[in-house]
């Protein structure tokens, strides 16, 4: 059986690096603070993660596969090339579904990682099915390190972008899974050899070269322009994440802007109410609850989006579970190296000051007795 060398065109090889790096930092960021949104957006973000993803694993595989350079002329089926995408999309959706929908555990986590490394290797099999003219034979050692090497980076991918959501933490994630997505396509393609044949299939009607670069250039197309789209809410977020790594080392008041509204349910209706009438709010969960000086709310914001809004409106966080309005704490008790906040609400339970936040929680009290004595 003889077989054919082959070589790359570098630019290619380099634009389907770029598609990969692209795609990954566009579905990882469409996922961001999604524990915030409501049911149906939260669904539509995964679908288009899902393309995004799914669509990068199979643009830079065909990107790379126009790179491909045989000495004799050879084409693609089109139905399994349109088999390979979707099920690129299906199974990095399934991953995210687990990663969304279910409890987020480390198993869930490694989990959604394992299956987007096998939606890549299957991805990129199913697509070199579809070849016409030439056979790929593939050699053991290959498969065998593509799909270490596939797991290994996807699950990784995972662990760093789902394990703290941060911005840092996404964009290390991106590089891990374009890292994925490219190894598993050269290292495929250094174990594989290609073999002349007479005929074609007739599995599906035959699509040139030109014509995959046409749908190929068409979806990146999609991909770099959804890429602008969620960079404006990325660079919104690590704003955000800058106001809120400041009081976090130490917290200081500042005016209270009382145009935001905290959206909470009361018996099954959506109420909106003023954080001036806050007294502080806890962590539930993925959740929060509102204590005013009456009763207690739902709220579908995480701590971490509480803390995003509020402290730059005056909330001190004084455990890494519970905002404090300073406006309505009416006493501080310290015992031994903790502390603790108390209200002037009727039944309010008093809030815990952490040891790490003790001093600077004092002094910022201090300051607002000060400044409601000056007045």
């Amino acid at each position: 059986m003889d077989t054919i060398g082959f070589t790359h065109n570098s630019f290619l090889v380099a634009m389907a690096c770029t598609v990969a790096l692209v795609a990954g930092f566009t579905g990882l960021s469409l996922t961001r603070d999604l524990s915030s949104k409501p049911a149906f957006q939260k669904k539509v973000s995964v679908a288009l993660a899902s393309i995004a993803l799914g669509g990068g694993i199979w643009s830079m595989h065909f990107i790379a596969m126009l790179g491909l350079q045989l000495p004799i002329l050879f084409y693609y089926d089109a139905a399994i090339t349109l088999v390979s995408a979707l099920t690129a999309v299906l199974i990095v959706g399934g991953a995210l579904i687990l990663l969304h929908f279910t409890e987020r555990t480390p198993a869930v986590i490694t989990g959604a990682g394992g299956v987007v490394g096998m939606g890549i290797l299957v991805m990129h099999y199913i697509g070199m099915a579809g070849l016409e003219l030439c056979r790929a034979v593939y050699s053991p050692v290959g498969l065998f390190a593509s799909s270490i090497v596939a797991i290994a980076f996807c699950v990784l991918a995972i662990w760093v972008a789902y394990g703290h959501r941060t911005n840092r933490n996404i964009l290390l994630g991106t590089l891990c899974f374009a890292a994925a997505v490219c190894s598993v396509h050269f290292l495929a393609m250094a174990g594989t050899r290609f073999v002349e044949t007479p005929g074609v299939t007739e599995f599906g009607p035959s699509m040139s070269n030109e014509t995959l670069a046409l749908g190929v250039i068409m979806f990146s197309f999609v991909i770099f322009g959804a890429c602008l789209w969620v960079s404006v809410a990325y660079l919104e977020g690590a704003k955000m994440e800058e106001l809120d790594g400041v009081p976090e080392q130490e917290p200081e008041l500042t005016p209270y802007q009382p145009q935001l509204q905290i959206p909470c349910e009361r018996d099954g209706s959506k109420v909106f109410v003023s954080p001036d009438e806050v007294q502080f709010v806890r962590a539930d969960g993925h959740y929060t609850q509102v204590y005013t000086a009456s009763e207690r709310l739902f709220c579908v914001w995480p701590v971490t989006e509480a803390s995003k809004r509020l402290v730059p409106k005056g909330f001190l966080q004084t455990h890494r579970s519970y905002l404090v309005n300073p406006m309505h704490v009416t006493r501080f008790e310290r015992t031994k190296d903790k502390g603790r906040c108390i209200f002037s609400g009727d039944d309010l339970p008093p809030a815990p000051v952490s040891r790490a936040k003790l001093k600077a929680i004092q002094e910022a009290l201090a300051v607002q007795v000060g400044a409601i004595h000056a007045g």
